[in-house]
């Protein structure tokens, strides 16, 4: 695909890597020609130098015969209007941008061709919120993604020195779990990577990645990560977009406090949330934290916009007593360092946005993706369609899918039954199939399973 990419900021650049290694031929839009260089330098893709939204820096970049544009500038406005001068002037087939203002997401009927003509609207904050929140509500999760709507989970865990799982086998866990249908799809062992089958040992210190049906994450969890008390004290450090929203989505379940640096920025907080606690003051200083009982604390989320402060203050919560660390880290380099031995989760907002991109920029019909592993891996699902030819999935037991090596397949949604994927299970037309890809060379091979002749209908 020809792909124009408006912003090198962290979203875009990390868009733009993703989109290059995977050969598609990508052109990044900025106005600092610093960063367009070190770009060019690092990948195979084109740059050009200037504002995203001049018809004339569209043109150099190609928008004429684009199969897509994505405007992940840090400004709304700028977004917008590039867009629809895209779309104005070129007739650019498929429309991205980010979003970030509520103000303009909440109007219904807004963003269509008929009026401002985006596609598809992608809100890194509003992901990033709904991604703590799962974390939050799953106690030992390092990773919580889901897929048709709602009814399939893929759970990322740290196996626990003790717990139940620890040194067995996979085929124990049905026994474990009363007979649950669940499907461990990868195992993370320092820098390898295992695909299991049922005779695979997990160890402590392992992380799986176990797929199935919502309603019975919680026990599977439990196999590999001790059981731990919900979650019901909260705080948040930093109360910009991700903050107030956070705050905002768990007041009403948890108690919340928020503690924000800025004053008049306290207030507009402390108006506006109903029953969480807003405190004026730097969440790294300690005196401030024991006299809010930082030891009390199920989760102690640092979510500012500086990397080096929210380390600072994760470092200083998990010294002090509070149980789960997360923490808002753009930086890939800084989560390297961090995540495991200081901090519980690392979130990094990249990763997470370039999940919801990716699904529309997926070859065949994948309805679904989600970045797993820093980007090293991904999970996608797929329809498999009948063209009436020879199909690559539909007619074929799982065991006689050419899949790459990397690719396993974990559930199979079929109407409105989840099917857990066993090798002699048959795939039909229509079906969801929800695949762990570890190796994101791979992926190309696995969208043309999902692929079919233009002419289907």
């Amino acid at each position: 695909m020809k792909i124009i990419v408006l912003g090198a900021g962290q979203v875009g650049s990390t868009v733009a890597q993703s989109l290059a290694s995977e050969d598609n031929d990508v052109t990044v839009v900025d106005t600092d020609a610093d960063v367009l260089n070190d770009l060019q330098n690092r990948m195979d893709l084109r740059a050009v130098r200037g504002h995203a939204a001049h018809p004339e820096v569209l043109r150099r970049a190609g928008a004429e015969d684009a199969d897509m544009i994505i405007s992940a500038t840090n400004s709304d406005e700028t977004n917008i209007v590039a867009i629809q001068i895209a779309y104005t002037l070129f007739r650019t087939p498929a429309k991205i941008a980010r979003i970030r203002s509520q103000e303009y997401t909440k109007e219904k009927g807004l963003f269509t061709n008929k009026h401002i003509p985006i596609d598809v609207l992608i809100s890194p904050e509003q992901l990033v919120t709904d991604h703590i929140q799962r974390v939050i509500e799953h106690p030992g999760a390092i990773q919580v993604v889901d897929f048709a709507e709602g009814r399939v989970r893929l759970v990322g865990v740290e196996v626990q020195d003790g717990a139940p799982m620890a040194g067995q086998a996979i085929a124990t866990l049905n026994k474990l779990t009363d007979g649950i249908d669940t499907r461990v799809s990868a195992m993370y062992r320092g820098d390898e990577i295992i695909l299991p089958d049922g005779d695979s040992i997990v160890k402590a210190e392992d992380i799986i990645f176990f797929i199935g049906e919502r309603k019975h994450t919680g026990l599977v969890m439990e196999q590999f990560h001790h059981a731990q008390k919900s979650s019901k004290r909260i705080m948040i450090a930093g109360g910009g977009n991700i903050g107030l929203s956070l705050a905002r989505k768990l007041e009403r379940f948890y108690n919340v406090k928020i503690i924000e640096a800025r004053e008049d920025r306290a207030e507009y907080l402390a108006e506006t949330l109903s029953s969480a606690m807003v405190l004026h003051g730097d969440a790294a200083n300690q005196d401030m934290l024991i006299d809010e009982n930082i030891q009390d604390m199920d989760v102690f989320c640092a979510l500012t916009n500086d990397d080096e402060a929210n380390i600072l203050s994760a470092m200083l919560a998990k010294r002090m007593g509070a149980h789960k660390i997360m923490s808002l880290i753009n930086r890939p380099a800084y989560v390297d360092l961090v995540e495991r031995d200081i901090i519980d989760v690392a979130i990094s907002p990249q990763q997470i946005t370039i999940g919801a991109l990716l699904t529309h920029v997926r070859r065949g019909d994948v309805v679904a993706v989600h970045s797993l592993r820093k980007g090293s891996a991904e999970a996608l699902e797929g329809v498999a369609h009948d063209d009436g030819e020879n199909s690559p999935l539909v007619g074929r037991a799982i065991s006689d899918i050419d899949l790459p090596g990397s690719a396993t397949i974990g559930v199979v949604v079929r109407n409105n039954d989840v099917l857990i994927a066993h090798h002699d299970l048959v795939i039909e037309a229509e079906d969801h199939l929800i695949v762990l890809v570890t190796d994101k060379q791979q992926i190309h091979d696995v969208e043309k399973l999902f692929q079919v002749d233009v002419t289907f209908v």
